[in-house]
């Protein structure tokens, strides 16, 4: 066989296999996003009253920064949009918000509010997708002339 046996057709047959496998990965990237934002929200929770010889760590804070943007550049990158990010940074937000205001039956709150390191942490990661949206936001500009 030579490589011109080998080769797949490029021509219009080719198509709706790669649009239909394309849609595939963008929606299999967009649900891939969500539910990482969930459990890296539910991993920050967790971490956010750890502790060190008494001492609050910060660890949920740099979890939250590092973890959010890494979600908001996959999003980004396997929907190919930059309003692909509002879903998992929805998502994300709204689990922070339903934490702070939920009891256990113990009679405890998953974030306190005298927790600093869960209040910064919040800030934080909302902050880090508002701040990968508007970059994305400014790439899609047209560049002044």
């Amino acid at each position: 066989m030579t490589t011109a046996e080998v080769q797949t057709p490029a021509g219009p047959e080719a198509r709706p296999q790669s649009h239909a496998l394309d849609l595939l990965i963008r929606i299999a990237g967009g649900v891939i996003a969500a539910l990482a934002s969930i459990l890296s929200g539910v991993l920050e929770i967790f971490l956010s009253p750890l502790r060190a010889g008494g001492v609050l760590l910060g660890v949920s804070i740099v979890a939250a920064a590092v973890g959010n943007y890494a979600i908001g550049w996959f999003a980004h990158a396997t929907v190919g949009k930059g309003s692909a990010v509002a879903l998992p940074w929805a998502l994300w937000t709204l689990l922070m918000l339903f934490a702070a205001g939920t009891r256990t039956h113990e009679g405890d709150y998953l974030i306190s509010g005298d927790n600093w390191v869960a209040l910064v942490m919040i800030l934080v990661g909302s902050l880090t997708y508002a701040l990968f949206a508007y970059r994305m936001i400014v790439k899609s500009l047209p560049s002044p002339r």
